[in-house]
This record gives C-alpha cells, sequence and structure tokens, in this order.
C-alpha cells in the first residue's frame, strides 16, 4: 500500500519519531568540568503539587485545635520550625527551607488556580501570559535551540489548564519538554508490587519521543532527509515569524536526538541504593532526574506530584495526604541531600507549591476543600536564607494575621533568589513589555 504524507503529517510523524529518546547516563567525571565553569547559570525546581495541598497538614499544623486534624508536628534541624509528622526527612533540612504561611490568593478553582501561581496573573484578558518556566528558562539563557531544553517538565497534569503550562507570547521556543505526563492517552497508574515485592521504578520517557513502531533508524533518516527538504522548500517564502520558530523547535529536537545529552533522561545509570533514596514512583524518580537535568544545567525543571485527584482531598484527606507526604519527603529531601552532596544546592532554588491550600475545617467526609485565602508554599536552597517560617495564620488557620503575601511576591522572591531582577520586562502580545512579575521580593527570606 502506498502511503502518502502531507507537509503536516510529515511533521508530526517527525515529532513522534523525534520528541523521546533513552540513552545511557554520562560519566561522573563530566559534573567536576560544569561545577568549575564560571558561567555555569542559576536553576529552578518546582514541585508542583497538583490538586491544592492541605498546608494545615504539612507545613502550618494547627495542634491542640479542633482544626488541627490527626497530624503532629515534629521539630525539624532549624530550632522553633515545626512541620508535618510525615515529612521526617525533610525535617533533617529544615535549615534550608523557608515556609511562606501568610500566602493569600483569591482563585478557588482548579483551572484557574493553576494558571494563577503557575504565572502569576488569573486567566482573562488578551495577553497570552508564560508559564514562570517559560519566562525563567528565557531569562537564565537557555533558548532550547542548541542541546537540552532551558524548561523540563516532569510528570504534568495539564487537564485543568493546558495554557497554564506554556509559554504563552514568548512562543514555542521556550515551552516546556514533557516528560511523563500523566494527562497522556495511556499513561500509567502508579504500580505496585506483587508477593512482598517491590513495584519497579517506573520509566519516565520524553512524550513523542520514541520512533513509532517499525520505523527503523534507516527508514527514519529517510524521513528526517524528506522533512529537511520540505521545510527548505516552505521556509524558503515563509522566513520569518511562526514558520521559523516551529522549525527551531523541531531542529532543536533532532539535534538532542543526536547528542550526548539525551543521556540524562536514562536513570539506569544511577545506582540502586539513590534511586531506591529517591523513592519508587514517578515524583521520586522525576526528582533524580532534576538532579540529572541540573547537573547538565538545564536552568528550569519542574516535578509534578499529584496527576487526577492528587492533592484533591475533599474526602479521606488524612489517609491520601499521609501517602502523598511519604512520597513527597523521600523525593524532596534526598533531591536537596544529593543536591547539596554535589555542591549544587547553591545554585539551585527550590520552589514547592500548588494551586491553593484546603480548609483549616474538616467537612463530613473526613475530607478538605478548597481554600486559597491563607496557605502555605516552600522556598529552598540557593538564594534563601531557610530555617524559618514567615508570616502567620490565626489559631483557626482561617486567615492571615501576619505577613500576608501574594502569588506575585512569591514569584518575585524567586525571581531574586535566582539572580533575575523580578521586574524585568518582557515583550508581550499585544505590544508592549510586562514585567516577569507583579510583586514585591519577600527580602527576610533572600539570602
Amino acid at each position: 500500500m502506498t502511503v502518502r504524507f502531507s507537509r503536516r503529517q510529515m511533521l508530526g510523524s517527525m515529532m513522534a519519531a523525534t520528541a523521546g529518546v533513552s540513552a545511557s547516563g554520562w560519566f561522573p567525571a563530566f559534573a567536576a568540568p560544569l561545577l568549575e565553569d564560571p558561567k555555569r547559570r542559576r536553576h529552578c525546581i518546582l514541585l508542583w503539587m497538583s490538586g491544592g495541598p492541605s498546608q494545615t497538614d504539612t507545613f502550618d499544623l494547627k495542634p491542640g485545635h479542633e482544626n488541627g486534624g490527626e497530624f503532629k508536628e515534629i521539630e525539624t534541624s532549624a530550632p522553633g520550625l515545626r512541620i508535618s509528622e510525615h515529612l521526617p526527612k525533610l525535617a533533617k533540612m529544615g535549615d534550608k527551607l523557608a515556609v511562606i504561611r501568610g500566602l493569600s490568593t483569591r482563585e478557588g478553582d482548579h483551572g484557574r488556580g493553576t494558571f494563577l501561581m503557575r504565572t502569576g496573573h488569573p486567566p482573562q484578558g488578551p495577553v497570552r501570559y508564560p508559564a514562570i518556566g517559560a519566562s525563567l528558562s528565557k531569562q537564565l539563557g537557555n533558548d532550547g535551540t542548541v542541546g537540552l531544553p532551558g524548561y523540563v517538565s516532569v510528570g504534568p497534569f495539564r487537564v485543568v489548564n493546558q495554557d497554564a503550562f506554556g509559554s504563552g507570547f514568548l512562543g514555542p521556543r521556550f515551552g516546556p519538554l514533557i516528560v511523563g505526563a500523566s494527562d497522556m492517552p495511556g499513561a500509567r497508574p502508579q504500580q505496585r508490587g506483587n508477593n512482598g515485592q517491590p513495584p519497579p521504578f517506573p520509566e519516565l520517557q520524553v512524550d513523542s519521543m520514541q520512533r513509532a513502531t517499525g520505523i527503523t533508524e534507516a527508514r527514519f533518516s529517510k524521513r528526517l532527509e524528506i522533512w529537511k527538504k520540505l521545510q527548505s522548500n516552505f521556509l524558503a517564502t515563509r522566513s520569518d515569524g511562526a514558520p521559523k520558530t516551529h522549525n527551531t523547535v523541531y531542529e532543536g529536537a533532532v539535534n538532542l536526538m543526536d547528542s550526548e545529552d539525551a543521556n540524562a533522561f536514562n536513570l539506569a545509570e544511577e545506582s540502586e541504593e539513590l534511586r531506591e533514596a529517591y523513592g519508587r514512583t514517578e515524583f521520586g524518580q522525576g526528582c533524580l532526574l532534576a538532579r540529572r537535568l541540573v547537573e547538565r544545567d538545564v536552568p528550569f525543571i519542574e516535578v509534578s506530584l499529584g496527576g487526577g485527584a492528587g492533592w484533591d482531598t475533599h474526602a479521606d484527606n488524612f489517609s491520601q495526604v499521609a501517602n502523598l507526604s511519604r512520597d513527597l519527603d523521600a523525593g524532596w529531601a534526598t533531591l536537596m541531600k544529593d543536591l547539596d552532596e554535589r555542591g549544587l544546592l547553591e545554585s539551585t532554588t527550590i520552589l514547592w507549591m500548588g494551586e491553593f491550600g484546603r480548609t483549616p475545617s474538616i467537612n463530613g467526609n473526613a475530607g478538605r476543600d478548597h481554600f486559597p485565602a491563607a496557605w502555605s508554599c516552600v522556598l529552598g536552597g540557593g538564594g534563601i536564607a531557610g530555617g524559618q517560617a514567615y508570616g502567620k495564620t490565626s489559631e483557626d488557620g482561617n486567615e492571615v494575621v501576619d505577613g500576608k503575601v501574594g502569588v506575585g511576591d512569591v514569584l518575585a522572591t524567586l525571581c531574586e533568589a535566582l539572580g533575575v531582577e523580578s521586574d524585568t520586562m518582557q515583550q508581550s502580545n499585544i505590544g508592549r513589555p510586562l514585567p516577569i512579575t507583579e510583586g514585591t521580593p519577600i527580602r527576610d527570606i533572600l539570602a
């Protein structure tokens, strides 16, 4: 049977073949010259908690109050800073964490809240705001055209708001490389072990980068040759705007496939002991991948925990949060320890947050509902003065009584910690420059 390809079909086939690669890891000796490079950039890791995590059961417990629930709080390595008993490993890193307990926003819908927290703006008006990951990867000096992209998203659940994960007016060149998306057809639920055996380590594959079944390397090379000819003819009269941008993205994917940088996505090179410490979960292995990408000088990586219902604990809150906290604790704490031991934590800022918090009061289903009025996020690592809690909520947790901040302030603080001026301007799709963030950095938690 003869199959004819249109240009659109060819581009789709090429992306299906070029977007996902797995290869062996790099040699350990590779890290040393990177660390000594005076031009080495800063990095950001966003730990995104899809569904809205309960601050009252993680970082702002209310012991002794009826809203406190079932969990106890424990001391951390920072005197006076207490967090949930289900985060014992992270508690040992308390001196490197700054808990923001006075965060207050106005969006209690998953889609709108996700967009707000990830862009700094509510989803309204003509401006196509980019995710903070796209903005920061651009400012930190990686446009994704050579080697690894500047923005990598691991395990995202984008159903609630696709645009919240995009590059907006910055264009597709600064969009994320998606790894192991939890919202794609065929995404696998977390595997469990059988007969007392541990589950296998999950595979994190780069979306759309595996050659289609039955496509040999020779056949793929032939398709690539045809694609280049099609592109050359097409771009001859369309050298600017979207065609050029899309061509740049495709060429970047092909270059990545053929480069040693693609080795970063193969976690099998790591020791089983270290992989075990991160946890046999997609989040844990995603955190390990984040460390490997930082070593490769990728400026912005995000790792999601909570695909599907996730932290949206309207019922059976305490059982669900305990399980989620266990996975969070292993991945996050090991990530910080691993980065620290490799001399990378000082140049890496970590932000933990979701789209909103949850009600301090417990509903009739032993759950907590959406609550953006008074909740928490956490900053840690490079550029952050750890070992403290900033802001305070009332005894019942229903309002901020000290240190009230908004999403703009949090993102402005993140920018400053990374060495990016928070009022840096970007050219928008409506023809005027707009600042990356619209808030005031929280100077008390900046190192």
